[in-house]
């Protein structure tokens, strides 16, 4: 019985471990249209498949808005397309080095706005309170 209880927890230990280095999140801040202040919330999580990782993301204005869940496809020169969930808008960014450079686009395309976003160091805690509302928003948009 106590080999069994040894195992399952280091089992448990294990998963939680590995679970831990296949994601990865990032905080960028910024500005749309050099005077819109924004904070956009990045999580990259290694495909139980293999290949290129999944990413989910959230965005607000700050203190304007409501998280914004965006849905995005990343290319291998590391462009991101990143649609706002109900697809209000598009941004099209590159990364280059701990930036985020590109274009928000309006859904009629008539809109289009310079993106600037620079990468923040994220501590534990705050990154599991991003966690956490990045989970909510994609419960309120995704619950049936």
């Amino acid at each position: 019985m106590l080999k069994k209880l040894f195992f399952l927890s280091f089992f448990t230990i294990s998963v939680l471990f590995i679970n831990a280095q296949e994601q990865q999140s990032f905080l960028y801040k910024g500005l749309i249209d050099r005077k819109m202040p924004v904070t956009l919330y990045l999580q990259a999580q290694q495909n139980g498949c293999g290949g290129d990782p999944f990413y989910m993301a959230m965005y607000k204005y700050d203190k304007v808005s409501k998280w914004l869940q965006l849905d995005i496809s990343r290319s291998d020169k590391d462009e991101y397309a990143m649609v706002e969930y109900g697809f209000t808008g598009l941004m099209i960014l590159k990364k280059e080095e701990n930036t985020l450079k590109g274009t928000w686009i309006s859904p009629d395309g008539k809109r289009q706005l310079p993106v600037f976003l620079k990468q923040e160091n994220i501590n534990k805690k705050d990154s599991e309170t991003y966690q956490n509302k990045l989970d909510e928003v994609n419960y309120e948009n995704h619950d049936c």
